[in-house]
Formats: structure tokens, sequence, C-alpha cells
């Protein structure tokens, strides 16, 4: 436990009672790591209903890569290897688009002879209808009554099924460009 710019905070392995502490709670953060086996740990623990329903009462949630993933409808666009197995694919659907973080554009000069990011998103979308932010280093996206703006440095691509993607730069609200209903 310790406390930055006056706020208290707890790590979720030192509570002896996640769901109490989530419902006390002003706040939630969910960091990096891997994304299955987060979002494993979620299930397990039964903690994706009861962040999602604080989420939607009001409650800021900050997810940093994985925890950027989980936000999403599922983690199907997760660049993680799948070290463990979730019961499914969903996670807590804060946002109504698949979120891909440390997005990299092709390197038309790379002597790489796998799949780009980019490819691995437009496989995706030939299987699924789910728009994916492909969402750069350095930005963010700040959710705030059903309007979800990209901030920071860097932009974000956004990838539609059957669509060319499309660039987006921060200031930009990215319902606007995936369509569907508003984000909480």
């Amino acid at each position: 436990r310790f406390a930055i710019m006056g706020y208290s905070i707890k790590a979720a392995h030192a509570v002896p009672d996640l769901h109490q502490a989530i419902e006390q709670t002003d706040a939630i953060f969910i960091g990096g790591g891997n994304t299955f086996r987060l979002l494993k740990s979620l299930q397990d623990l039964d903690l994706l209903d009861p962040i999602r329903q604080k989420v939607k009462s009001g409650a800021p949630y900050i997810g940093s890569s994985a925890g950027s993933n989980v936000a999403g409808p599922t983690i199907k666009t997760s660049k993680d290897m799948p070290i463990v197995q979730p019961r499914s694919f969903d996670s807590l659907g804060l946002v109504p688009f698949q979120i891909s973080p440390h997005f990299q554009d092709p390197d038309p000069d790379s002597r790489h002879m796998g799949e780009t990011q980019e490819e691995r998103i437009v496989q995706f979308l030939e299987e699924n209808e789910t728009p994916v932010v492909g969402i750069r280093e350095a930005a963010w996206m700040v959710c705030e009554n059903g309007v979800v703006t990209l901030s920071g440095e860097a932009g974000a691509r956004i990838f539609r099924r059957g669509e060319v993607p499309v660039e987006v730069k921060p200031g930009d609200n990215i319902i606007g460009f995936v369509g569907g209903p508003n984000a909480n």
C-alpha cells in the first residue's frame, strides 16, 4: 500500500476481499502482462462483472497494455502468447471496439518475414465484425459521456471489416470512426 498524489493505492493481491475492495474503490487500474493470463485471473476471481458494474456506476478505469486489451469486448486482438486458456475470450466490454495496444505500422524496409500487426488485424476482421483501434505508443483514450477521445502524442489506426484503415489523431472522437453504441 502506498500513496501517489494524495491517493491510497492497494495492489489486488494484498486485498483480502477483492469484491468488497471493488465496491469501495474510487478507480480501477489494470496494468500489463500476458493478456490471456490476466483474463483467466479475472475470470477465476469472478471480477469481470464487479469491475464492469463499478465502471458503469462512474468509477474511472485505467488500463495499460493488457489492461487495455481486456477493456474491449474480447481479447482476440492480443499479440500475447496464449500461455493459459481462459474460459472464453470475452472480456470487460467497456468500449464497443477491440483495442490493439502497442500498434506498430508496417515497416517497408523490414526484413522480418512474418505477418505484421496490421495483417493480423485484417485477419481478425475476416472472421469478426468488431472494429479494432490500433493505438500507438504515447497515445491513450479517454472515455467520458459516450465520447472516446484519442489523447497523447501519437495517433491510432482504425480498422473496420471490408474498409480501408483510417488514421485518427489526438483530439478525435474514436466513436465517430468505429460507430456502434456509445462507450461507457
